[in-house]
Parts: structure tokens; C-alpha cells; sequence
């Protein structure tokens, strides 16, 4: 699978991953402008104004944009993260023309309707509601708090109910018009396509787009701070977790590996140990949240209020463990879950896009599939030990818990169980 990457003359990024067994398309249009990039009154614009990009153009409706991807078969959506939207479709080849069309319409032609505004901030207010009431999504929030208190990447992605309801138009589009530009935009389709042709249509579409700002961001503190929030539930909703480094760093691939063995599958210490071996849980796993210029990793886990300690404890000396020895066939097991998880992948037309866009978003250019292979194997026992290493090396971690009534073990003293 060959990818490419073109910059129109505006400044505007048009990359391709050609399948050449594929036979659908994915398209989307990838914005460098998440919820980091918010001012402190704007919490959860990023996310309104993803919702508000199908909800009306001056040549369409929202149930004429609906109708129209939805006559042809395709499917439509967007996600917003912390560092960027995206707007996607995906179609058969010959609706590729209405998929362009469709996505510079919702971009460049939005009219954000008063009466679509006020009817889509009920929607997402109802959305935060939910998640508030969602124990197992409200944890990851507070954690985020926990992390990085009141910098932008603590806030939810959602924004509050305050923030929300305060949004008018002209709030809207002045993100828009600070963001929504040619050098902060990137192009990516997969699939069947042909990346000349696909360049080429972009650039009648989207070539005379102007450009916007770059988006600045301040560099987080670690805060290694407390969340805690009482509910009457059956189990306690954790997070605990240290800083690490950036999507971009050279040791990343040890990071994965680590994070597979720790805390990755049924075969992981975290499951052995503490849901196999002593039962304290049915959920448990690790996981790292990478950023454009920092990190984190994490554990997540759902046990009784009565076992939560034993539950923290056992996964520190899990992870002081494995800084201190790890078996070559861990780390044997590990690599070969991130090469089946690569190369299963690159079967979605969808995934593909969403890995190609991530790449050049964050290194300016694809990364060669056989590149990230070789960088896997290179990985050892030595590069995974010294992870663990790095992270409990004098970092205090952070920590949420959303559940009944408990004592829980004190940030330093979980601290030190990671250090002994």
C-alpha cells in the first residue's frame, strides 16, 4: 500500500494510502485544533462546533447533508480530540466527487444557524448529563484534571454546562476562522483511490481556501493531583497513572511493548495477577494517552471499594517489577501483538485514514509500514525495562476514583510502592 502527500499551493496537505484491493473510499479533512487549543471561555467549542458543521450550509440543510451521503450508501461522522477534528466519510469510488463536495460544503459554507445552535446545545448538554452519570467515563475526565489541573489538556473535551450554554454564533464561527484554514488542514483519503486524481479535485475544491492561525500550546505541568468523587455504585472506577513522553519520541515502539505486556491483553501481568491470580476485578488494563509534546500512562480499573488498595498496590509492584526484570518471551509476546494489531489494521480503508492522517499530523509525513515493523523488533528487554524505569523514576502519580466511600492509598504512598 503506497501513501503519498502533496501540499497545494495554499498551503493545504492532500495525502493518499492507495489499497489496490480495496473497493470502498474513505475521506476526511483533519483539523490541527482540538480542545487544547481553546480559551478558558470556549471550553467545548471544538466539540460544539463539530456538531454544528452538519446542521446547515448555504446550499444544504442538515437533513439535506444527511440524506445525500446517506442516498448513496456512505456513512458520515467526526470526532473531536484534544489536538484535533475531523470531519470523515466513507463511500464507494464512483461518490467520491459527492464526498468533496460534501466535506468543503460543511467547511467552508456552514451557516450555523441560530435555531441549529440553540437545538444542538440541548444535545450536548444532554451528552455531558450522560457522561457525568457514566462512572467509567466520568473517571477519565477527572483523571485528565488529576494530570494537568487547570491546563487546557485537564478540561473535559465536552466543555460544562455553563460554557455550553453561553456559546452564540459569533463564538463559533471565531474559532472557526482562527483554526479553519489551508495550513492547519489536512486531506487524507484511503481506499480505492488514486492519489494524482484525488489531489487534483481537492485542489479545485479547497485550492483558493485561505490560510489561519497555528495553534499555540502551552507545554502542561505535571500536577500528580486527586479526584475523587463519591457515588453510591457497586464498584469504584480508578485511574491512576505518570507522565511520559511525546507521540513523536524515538522510544515510543518500548512504550507499546511495555504497555502490551503490563496491561494489554489476557496474557499481561495486570491480568495474571490481579484479575487471574486474586480475582480483584473483571476490567483491568493499561494504556498511554500520547500527545504532541507530552504523555501519559495509565492504568484503569473497576473493583469493590473493600479491594480498591490491594488493587493499586499489586499493580505498582507490578510495574517497580518489571523496571527491575522482564522475560524475553514477554517481550516476544508483546511485539508480536503490536505487529498483528499493525498489520490487521491496515484491512480497514477507515483505519488506514485515521493512522495516516495521525502520522503527518504529527511528523509532517507517513510513516512506511516496514519502518514501524523494523522499529518494533528492535525493541528488546532492555529498552522495555528501561521504560518502566523512566516512568517511576521520581514521578508522583496521579490518580481518579469514581465509586462508594474509601480510603484510598495516598498519591506518595503509591508512589513509593512504584519505587521500592
Amino acid at each position: 500500500m503506497t501513501a503519498r502527500l502533496s501540499h497545494l499551493l495554499n498551503g493545504l496537505r492532500v495525502a493518499t494510502r492507495e489499497m489496490p484491493h480495496a473497493t470502498t473510499v474513505s475521506i476526511g479533512i483533519w483539523v490541527n485544533a482540538g480542545a487544547r487549543d481553546e480559551t478558558a471561555k470556549e471550553q467545548g467549542i471544538a466539540h460544539m462546533l463539530e456538531h454544528m458543521a452538519f446542521k446547515g450550509t448555504k446550499r444544504r440543510d442538515a437533513q439535506a447533508i444527511a440524506t445525500e451521503v446517506e442516498n448513496v450508501g456512505g456513512f458520515m461522522n467526526a470526532h473531536t480530540s484534544r489536538e484535533e477534528t475531523a470531519y470523515y466519510l466513507r463511500l464507494l469510488p464512483e461518490h467520491i466527487d459527492l464526498g468533496i463536495d460534501i466535506l468543503t460544503d460543511i467547511l467552508t459554507q456552514s451557516t450555523l444557524p441560530d435555531v441549529e445552535i440553540e437545538r444542538e446545545r440541548g444535545v450536548i448538554i444532554q451528552e455531558i448529563g450522560q457522561s457525568l452519570d457514566t462512572p467509567d467515563d466520568l473517571v477519565f475526565d477527572l483523571f485528565a484534571r488529576a494530570c494537568y489541573d487547570n491546563h487546557n489538556l485537564g478540561r473535559p473535551i465536552l466543555g460544562t454546562v455553563d460554557s455550553v450554554s453561553n456559546f452564540q454564533r459569533a463564538d463559533l464561527s471565531g474559532f472557526m476562522n482562527r483554526f479553519y484554514g489551508a495550513g492547519q488542514m489536512l486531506v487524507v483519503a484511503s481506499g480505492a483511490v488514486r492519489h494524482d486524481d484525488i489531489a487534483s479535485r481537492i485542489d479545485a475544491s479547497l485550492g483558493l481556501l485561505s490560510d489561519a492561525k497555528t495553534a499555540k500550546r502551552l507545554l502542561p505541568v505535571w500536577s500528580a493531583g486527586r479526584q475523587i468523587v463519591t457515588r453510591d455504585l457497586e464498584q469504584s472506577h480508578i485511574v491512576f497513572g505518570l507522565p511520559t513522553k511525546a507521540a513523536t519520541a524515538p522510544d515510543r515502539f518500548a512504550l507499546m511493548a511495555l504497555s502490551t505486556l503490563y496491561g494489554g491483553g489476557m496474557s499481561s501481568r495486570l491480568f495474571q495477577q490481579v484479575r487471574e491470580q486474586r480475582g480483584l476485578c473483571y476490567s483491568i488494563f493499561s494504556f498511554a494517552s500520547l500527545y504532541s509534546d507530552n504523555g501519559v500512562f495509565s492504568v484503569y480499573a473497576g473493583t469493590s471499594a473493600s479491594q480498591a488498595n490491594e488493587m493499586l498496590t499489586v499493580a505498582a509492584d507490578e510495574l517497580a517489577s518489571i523496571a527491575a526484570s522482564v522475560h524475553p518471551d514477554e517481550v516476544t509476546r508483546a511485539k508480536a501483538q503490536l505487529r498483528a494489531s499493525l498489520l490487521m489494521s491496515r484491512e480497514s480503508v477507515s483505519n488506514c485514514g485515521d493512522a495516516l492522517a495521525r502520522q503527518i499530523m504529527l511528523f509532517g509525513a507517513p510513516q512506511d509500514d516496514a519502518m514501524l515493523l523494523a522499529a518494533i523488533d528492535d525493541v528488546n528487554e532492555n529498552a522495555v525495562r528501561d521504560m518502566a524505569a523512566q516512568l517511576i523514576s521520581g514521578n508522583r502519580p496521579a490518580l481518579a476514583c469514581v465509586g462508594p466511600p474509601t480510603e484510598l492509598i495516598d498519591n506518595d504512598d503509591l508512589g513509593a510502592r512504584l519505587t521500592a
